[in-house]
């Protein structure tokens, strides 16, 4: 017999859970509220060690029927995606069950896409199951990151100027649901985030730097992250975290911009001491710098 879902509001909340710290840092506060979290991790993407000390199960991407049973199990209505997931090409994916052979043809069409629209295809299936699909910022507001500069370190008027063109680049490629970073240096655009990810793109930016096909001196260039324009702001909003300040100090750029209250921060504390340290900013901008968002 199916168990019937709980009201929205109600019950732990589901975390479909993929790779990196974003996963537990909103579970941490879901449980520090009192709501409770059951976390979903994906096999070959969440974190083995770190999932054990959370109430969870273990699934792969292709076990709706999976998903659905237990969380419902679990007293879930609500359900939240956030973690790193590199998206399989449609023959590596194996083990469907059944629930996901009967959305197969559905799912087949969201698979050929972008990848917010793969995600929006994705919670379509999910709440015409009873769920309720809500965005990590909703229930951990305190994962955003807030306007102005997080640490000692603030923006020179040269930085001011290469964010705000990075801004104005994302505004132009988001329609077409590219990636949500631009590296910018003296109004030049010296890599744009594509599939492979804010952390590759900043190690190509260093090996650009090293073969002096970016000539600029270390010191000069930001990464500007923003969410793509029609982005659905549950899924996979702009983050940031020690590992995106590492690469920003190894691609010797002079700090980070991300939209203020569009993005999401892991680990804020060690973001901002590493930042610091190097002599780095890392700031939150409304949509153009000096403007409203």
């Amino acid at each position: 017999m199916t168990v019937p879902n709980p009201p929205a509001d109600s019950g732990p909340v589901a975390i479909i859970c993929g790779g990196g710290s974003f996963p537990f840092t909103v579970a941490d506060a879901l449980m520090k509220s009192g709501r409770g979290a059951v976390l979903f991790a994906l096999r070959g993407f969440a974190d083995p060690d770190r999932v054990t000390g959370y109430p969870h199960h273990w699934a792969h991407v292709t076990q709706l029927g999976r998903f659905l049973r237990l969380a419902r199990r679990e007293g879930c209505r609500d359900v939240i995606f956030i973690g790193t997931l590199v998206r399989p090409s449609f023959r590596q994916l194996v083990n469907f069950d059944l629930a996901t052979l009967r959305v197969l043809p559905g799912a087949i069409r969201h698979f050929y896409g972008g990848d917010n629209h793969l995600l929006t295809g994705m919670a379509r299936m999910l709440e015409d199951h009873g769920f309720r699909l809500l965005g990590a910022h909703e229930v951990a507001p305190e994962i955003l990151v807030p306007e102005g500069a997080l640490g000692q370190v603030a923006p020179a008027p040269r930085d001011l100027d290469d964010i705000h063109y990075g801004l104005e680049v994302l505004r132009a490629i988001g329609p077409f649901d590219v990636g949500q970073g631009v590296v910018v240096a003296n109004r030049h655009v010296i890599a744009v985030e594509a599939a492979e990810g804010t952390d590759q793109m900043l190690t190509r930016v260093g090996e650009l730097r090293q073969s002096k096909r970016f000539r600029a001196p270390p010191g000069i260039g930001v990464l500007v992250k923003a969410p793509k324009s029609g982005q659905d702001w549950r899924f996979d909003l702009p983050s940031i975290g020690p590992r995106t300040i590492e690469g920003i100090i190894e691609a010797g750029l002079a700090g980070l911009a991300v939209k203020a209250g569009g993005s999401i921060i892991a680990e804020p504390q060690i973001v901002v001491e590493k930042a610091d340290r190097a002599g780095v900013f890392v700031a939150g901008f409304p949509e153009t710098p000096g403007g409203s968002a």
